[in-house]
Parts: structure tokens; C-alpha cells; sequence
């Protein structure tokens, strides 16, 4: 027992020089944040797939932040990106020109909590929350249609089962949960619709789509 302990000791202590000397050679050659933001996504795609979703997709985020903090040029064409696929998708989606359109640096929606009104959206930011329950909306037309687009996302969605709902999301990094279906990981897209969708009296459609997301839809 004793040598196996010894021997275990031995090659933990080798591991962390090999890993310490990586270190400093990486170091040296491309920088300390860059490292760092590797570990960090790294060790978020770890808690991911152990299930530890919140927890991972906050590590990634963080990481993606610090290795493309020095590249501030990247980042503003990806928001400018967005914002461009926001306005071409509303124009797509939407019929006509009756629809609310919004846009945020920042936003947390919570609708829900009271009877609402519920319209014909497009809503679009850069980092932002939307909680949504659908079982005291009040839907003024038979089917309405609701955008959420942005950067970095994070979205609950509760849906009665007297409303019929059609979804079309998708994610770069992150997951999708909508009733009993789920993706998760890089590049996600699931289109779901209820199977009482044509035959409800009101009918609502879903199109979400994120760089960075968690989107939950529960169909109650």
C-alpha cells in the first residue's frame, strides 16, 4: 500500500511539472489570458457534459470574453452581425409591419405574473433574461408571432397546453430544451411543434436564436 501511495505521489508530482513547464512555455510564447481563457472554456465543455450546464456555459462564456477581450474588433462585428440578422429575419417572419421590434444593450423580460397582452415582437439584445408564461396572455389574433434574438441569452418559456406552439430555435453554443426535446453543445437548431398546433384556437410561433444560450420551453 505503501509503494503504491509512493508511486501515485511520484507521477502526481511529475504531472505537475510537465504541466508547470507547459505552462510557462505557453506563457511565453502566447500570453497568460489567452491560456487562461482556454482552461476556462475548456473546463466549461467539461461541466457541460457532465450535466453541470449553467455552471459550464458560464465558464465558456467568461473564456470567450477574456480571449477575445484583446480583439474588441471581433467582437463588435459579431454584435453588429446579429443585430444585421435580427432586422433581415423580422422582415422574413413577420407578414407585415404590425409587430413591436426592440432593441437593448441589456434587457430581462418577465411577462407573466398578471394578465398581458401578447403581440406580434421582435426583440433583440446584446446579454439579457426573458421569462415568459403564457397561461395568462391574452392573444388578441389567432396566430401570433414572437422573435428573440441576440448575443447572449438565457430563456424560459412556459406554454399551456390549450395554446398551440410552433419553436425554431437554434444556438452556437449552449442548449435547447423544448418539452421533451434537447440539444446541447456547438451549433444546435430544433424545430418543434405541439401536435394540437393546427387544430387550437390560438396559435403562437417561436423563433429564437442565439450565439450563447440556454432556452427552455415547457409546455405545461
Amino acid at each position: 500500500m505503501g509503494e503504491e501511495t509512493k508511486s501515485n505521489r511520484n507521477r502526481n508530482t511529475a504531472l505537475v511539472l510537465i504541466g508547470a513547464g507547459l505552462f510557462l512555455l505557453l506563457d511565453h510564447t502566447i500570453g497568460f489570458f489567452p491560456i487562461l481563457a482556454i482552461i476556462l472554456i475548456l473546463l466549461g465543455i467539461h461541466r457541460v457534459r457532465s450535466r453541470k450546464e449553467r455552471k459550464g456555459y458560464v465558464l465558456i462564456g467568461v473564456g470567450a470574453v477574456i480571449l477575445f477581450g484583446d480583439h474588441i474588433t471581433i467582437v463588435f462585428s459579431i454584435v453588429l452581425i446579429s443585430l444585421g440578422l435580427f432586422f433581415i429575419r423580422s422582415k422574413q417572419v413577420h407578414k407585415d409591419d404590425t409587430y413591436m421590434q426592440k432593441q437593448k444593450l441589456v434587457d430581462s423580460v418577465r411577462l407573466g405574473r398578471e394578465p398581458w397582452i401578447l403581440r406580434n415582437s421582435s426583440t433583440w439584445y446584446i446579454i439579457g433574461e426573458t421569462y415568459i408564461d403564457l397561461s395568462l396572455a391574452i392573444l388578441e389574433q389567432k396566430e401570433t408571432t414572437v422573435i428573440l434574438q441576440g448575443v447572449v441569452g438565457d430563456v424560459d418559456i412556459k406554454v399551456p397546453e390549450d395554446i398551440g406552439v410552433a419553436v425554431t430555435a437554434s444556438i452556437s453554443f449552449g442548449q435547447i430544451q423544448v418539452a421533451n426535446e434537447r440539444e446541447s453543445g456547438v451549433m444546435n437548431k430544433l424545430i418543434w411543434q405541439s401536435p394540437n398546433y393546427e387544430l387550437c384556437d390560438h396559435r403562437v410561433k417561436l423563433v429564437l436564436s442565439y450565439i450563447v444560450g440556454d432556452i427552455k420551453i415547457k409546455v405545461l
